[in-house]
């Protein structure tokens, strides 16, 4: 059998039709696939880049993060303690009004005493 550019294949247009698919089918598998790797590297190497950058930190910004935990911790003492400030207002002047009442009825008990003994 000799081929040249003249000679001609006979083939049915199915298998020509699912050969074209086949090729086609394996085109977007590979571009899918090396699509996903892609991705994955880039974003194995922004992984890791950060790392870096977090374990190039200086002492000056571990002392820094250092010192806003702190803060922050007393921040949290001193809120707590103003809630307890503002029960303490309110209780102080519940305390006052009782007080006040109970003057008021000391004078009169001190008034009637003296009123007693004023008559034989």
């Amino acid at each position: 059998m000799k081929v040249s550019e003249n000679t001609s294949v006979a083939m049915p247009i199915k298998n020509m039709i699912g050969i074209v698919i086949a090729v086609a089918m394996g085109i977007f598998a590979y571009t899918e696939l090396t699509s996903r790797l892609t991705s994955l590297e880039t974003s194995r190497e922004l992984f890791s880049s950060d790392l870096l950058k977090k374990s190039e930190q200086v002492p000056t910004d571990q002392e820094q993060f250092m010192l806003l935990e702190h803060m922050a911790s007393q921040i949290e003492e001193l809120e707590n303690e103003m809630q307890g400030m503002r029960n303490n207002t309110v209780n102080l002047n519940r305390a006052m009004k009782d007080i006040e009442g109970m003057k008021a009825t000391i004078e009169n008990m001190k008034d009637k005493i003296r009123n007693n003994g004023s008559h034989p």
